[in-house]
């Protein structure tokens, strides 16, 4: 059960980097920009969270075996595969709280700021961000929840090889088919107690948000 477990957490490791860059960046896109088709875009970024794994999984692996590029990158089957399947799985989710949390801030106390002479991009980290910050963390708390368990698009494009591609919810899938339900058990609790880890998290900064506006 060891390496699956350190093998999900590797993923997870790089995918969170994905989750905030490209997910905070569409999500402020969206809530700050106005531009063409840009509903479309916003539907478009949701798709994964209403399609079936397997259906995004098949695209994502017509997609990469009909482009010429990709293909001789060896991506499918491999390491980077399972970081492509848990990043599609959770951006929807990061980009839908980044969206909300970015259009919730006052834009009166960025104007506020630009009055005072400040540039861009200290308004976006000194006022924007730390208001921001609590949705975002709530929504990263899910997304990466969300990642370490992806089960079906990683199935699709990374397989399932034993000390290679196998992560946490692969190996209890293997376990069962085998049946051998005390180690499906085991590795089932770990992703229940990352599960419960994740909500808490949420209800801590959720509480904390509360509490901020309250205190407004």
């Amino acid at each position: 059960m060891l390496p699956p477990f350190l093998l999900s957490l590797k993923v997870l490791f790089f995918t969170i980097p994905i989750l905030i860059l490209l997910g905070g960046g569409v999500g402020w896109t969206l809530a700050r920009r106005e531009f063409f088709g840009k509903e479309c875009c916003s539907l478009l970024v949701q798709l994964p969270l209403i399609l079936p794994p397997s259906v995004m999984g098949f695209y994502l692996l017509f997609f990469i075996g009909r482009s010429p590029l990709l293909r001789e990158m060896d991506i499918l089957f491999s390491f980077p595969a399972l970081v492509l399947g848990a990043s599609v799985s959770a951006a929807p989710i990061m980009i839908q709280s980044a969206r909300a949390a970015f259009a919730s801030v006052d834009r009166e106390l960025e104007d506020a700021a630009r009055t005072l002479g400040k540039k861009e991009s200290a308004i976006f980290f000194t006022v924007t961000l730390p208001l921001a910050r609590r949705t975002l963390l709530v929504g990263l708390a899910l997304s990466a929840a969300r990642a370490l368990g992806d089960f079906g698009v990683s199935m699709m494009i990374a397989g399932n090889i034993p000390g290679r591609t196998q992560t946490l919810p692969l190996y209890i899938y293997n376990q069962v088919e085998t049946l051998n339900f005390a180690r499906a058990h085991g590795a089932a609790l770990l992703l229940v107690g990352a599960g419960l880890a994740s909500l808490y998290a949420v209800r801590m900064l959720e509480e904390g948000r509360k509490g901020q506006h309250a205190s407004c």
